[in-house]
């Protein structure tokens, strides 16, 4: 059972249409006519996995694997190659496991990620389905450096029916983060988001402020905050992995938030993510509306990936 309600698979499906056109439906054409599979054609199965945004090093896993499954086995027929190269898809994703037990009260969630890549609306989202279960949800507009976003995560948390603690431009972060948290202890909330500055990711000053925050945060709670999660727009493909590295050396991320996959091909770039960094994909962005972030699910993700060939 879904841990948000609106969970569709249907949805999913939709959203992945493009990335699923550059590799299952390109991967489906290459084998197409072909009695035998040759080396040439992963050569090209390869390259098309390459330019899906899964990277050299992840395409070159899985053609060897494909190719030393071909070698222990009889059946070399177009069918069974894209379906072993569902299965090493599949096995590169983490199990999924996005039933979330709040550990504590208030469960404080630190947002971050650069300018541009659906924070804000991500904030908004995930404070909507949090309060369609029932919790009481506050966010801290904790982005203090561009009088925009707080405005656009006023309105996100207007239509997501949430309390927001906003501030002027140039507020202390972590003042803002203190009297988010204050609030939620103060009046019993539950669920605490706190969206931070996108400034570039390779800035000293960033590390800094996230040091701050999470200094403040840990005077509520030694174990706070309880999730730390990273934003990164799925349409950057490779830029977003460089993002997650990144980022990934300054705080520590338990979860990512892969926004925009319905308006690229480049869906493949999940697939090299959980490869080199194994941090858990939590949740997807597959439209624009309040309902779209969705659970990452392998099976579903995968489900979705081969429609085309599953009907």
């Amino acid at each position: 059972m879904s841990f948000f309600k609106n969970f569709s698979l249907d949805k999913i499906k939709s959203g992945l249409s493009k990335t699923r056109n550059k590799i299952v439906q390109s991967i489906s054409e290459t084998l197409t006519g072909k009695a035998q599979i040759d080396e040439n054609t992963l050569e090209q199965i390869e390259e098309i996995l390459i330019t899906s945004d899964i990277g050299v090093d992840t395409a070159g896993m899985i053609i060897e694997n494909v190719r030393k499954a071909l070698k222990s086995e009889k059946d070399r027929s177009a069918d069974n190659v894209l379906n072993l190269i569902k299965t090493e898809l599949y096995q590169i994703l983490p199990d999924s496991n996005n039933k979330i037990l709040l550990s504590s009260k208030p469960y404080i969630i630190l947002v971050v990620g650069v300018n541009g890549v659906g924070k804000t609306t991500s904030i908004g989202k995930l404070a909507y389905n949090y309060k369609n279960l029932g919790y009481r949800v506050i966010v801290g507009a904790a982005d203090t450096f561009r009088a925009a976003a707080n405005e656009q995560l006023e309105i996100w948390a207007k239509r997501a029916g949430v309390e927001i603690i906003n501030s002027e431009k140039g507020t202390d972060p972590s003042s803002v983060a203190f009297e988010t948290i204050k609030k939620a202890v103060e009046e019993n909330y539950d669920v605490v988001l706190i969206d931070t500055a996108g400034r570039l990711h390779n800035k000293t000053n960033l590390m800094n402020e996230l040091s701050k925050i999470k200094k403040v945060i840990k005077k509520f709670s030694e174990s706070a905050p309880n999730e730390t999660l990273l934003v990164l727009d799925g349409t950057t493909g490779q830029n977003a992995l460089v993002q997650a590295m990144e980022f990934s050396k300054v705080t520590d991320l338990t979860g990512l938030i892969l926004t925009k996959l319905d308006g690229t091909a480049k869906g493949g770039v999940v697939f090299q993510i959980c490869s080199k960094l194994k941090i858990p994909i939590r949740y997807i962005g597959i439209g624009e509306g309040i309902e779209d972030l969705q659970e990452f699910d392998k099976e579903s993700f995968i489900s979705a990936l081969f429609e085309t060939k599953e009907g």
